[in-house]
């Protein structure tokens, strides 16, 4: 199995290969959480592969770069005889949260980048995706709990594009950069309630899409214009964000967990389903946050996964998910 960590983190440190031998941070205690996860999979005899998936620079939410490792990461342990893994080992992917990134770009990618691990894979189990960058920006701005994501999400994407966003912030803006360039989800979830990026931004860039290059970095690790993955996937996402402090108004958007936008992971759940993958279960948890989720969430993925590893036919909720929401690229807009 391929366990996706979802230590969420700008600092290199905090990988989960980092706290698993021992150079425990407080960033890094996200990945012990994880093992909560991973012994249930021990348990049931499953070999597991940990990738530190935000790679070298902590490029946090930059999904592409999140699925490549993670590839590589499959590919590395099967090539190493110290593993016991083989070209011939059968793998799944799971993952919640940051670990779902991974998780679904992995699964994305796997055809074009990895079609020698594609063909081992037999399935993903994922909860709490981000899918749409944009929405999510706009989504939590201003939560309670979660706006702390929002510069976060910011750095991660712009340091895995090569992008300087400090020409476009204020000094609050710098000051919070500077507080998380190195920081992880524990030092921005709560400690900045009410962040909007207005409030980070100079008066010209007050609206996140003039910024064209940022607006460009965004589209691209949108996973509505990445392939749909050949391989059984089982999605869940939860939809009481209000619990978390996240009330969204925005048009286009909706509901989602506090965090993550349910409109968007179901407008990619039927999205799969009508491009080809008819093997998509979704699971949408109407009175479940984003750290409530994945109690329900992880035996269930883990049973699914179970059943792919034993050949059983992947069961299908094409044609019973609930609307949705567009995936389709943001356009930039003229400066004001």
């Amino acid at each position: 199995m391929s366990y996706q960590s979802f230590h969420d983190s700008l600092n290199p440190e905090d990988g989960p290969s980092r706290a698993i031998a021992g150079n425990l941070t407080l960033g890094g205690v996200i990945p012990e959480v994880g093992a909560v996860f991973m012994a249930p999979l021990l348990a049931k005899g499953y070999t597991l592969v940990i990738p530190d998936t935000q790679g070298q620079r902590a490029a946090f939410a930059a999904g592409p770069e999140y699925g490549t490792n993670t590839l590589d990461s499959i590919r590395a342990a099967t090539r190493s005889a110290e593993t016991g893994l083989s070209g011939n080992t059968r793998f799944g992917l799971m993952g919640y949260s940051g670990g779902a990134i991974a998780t679904n770009w992995a699964a994305a990618l796997a055809p074009s980048y990895a079609p020698d691990v594609n063909r081992k894979l037999v399935g993903f189990a994922e909860g709490g995706l981000l899918v749409t960058p944009a929405h999510n920006l706009k989504y939590v701005d201003g939560s309670l709990s979660w706006s702390g994501v929002i510069p976060m999400a910011i750095i991660g994407v712009s340091r895995s594009f090569g992008i300087d966003v400090r020409p476009y912030v204020n000094s609050y803006g710098l000051t919070v950069y500077a507080e998380l360039e190195k920081g992880s989800i524990v030092d921005a979830l709560g400690h900045y309630p009410g962040l909007t990026w207005k409030k980070m931004a100079k008066p010209e860039y007050e609206n996140v899409n003039s910024v064209p290059e940022l607006v460009t970095a965004v589209n691209r690790i949108n996973l509505g214009s990445a392939a749909t993955p050949t391989v059984p996937g089982f999605i869940a996402q939860g939809d009481a964000g209000v619990l978390g402090g996240t009330f969204s108004n925005h048009r286009g958007i909706g509901t989602g967990d506090g965090v993550m936008v349910a409109g968007d992971v179901r407008a990619l759940a039927r999205q799969y389903c009508a491009t080809g993958n008819s093997a998509i279960t979704y699971r949408q948890y109407e009175l479940l946050s984003h750290v409530g989720v994945p109690v329900v969430w992880a035996p269930l993925a883990m049973d699914w996964l179970d059943d792919r590893f034993a050949g059983r036919t992947a069961p299908s909720d094409c044609g019973r998910i609930p609307e949705d929401n567009s995936l389709a690229p943001e356009e930039p807009t003229p400066l004001s």
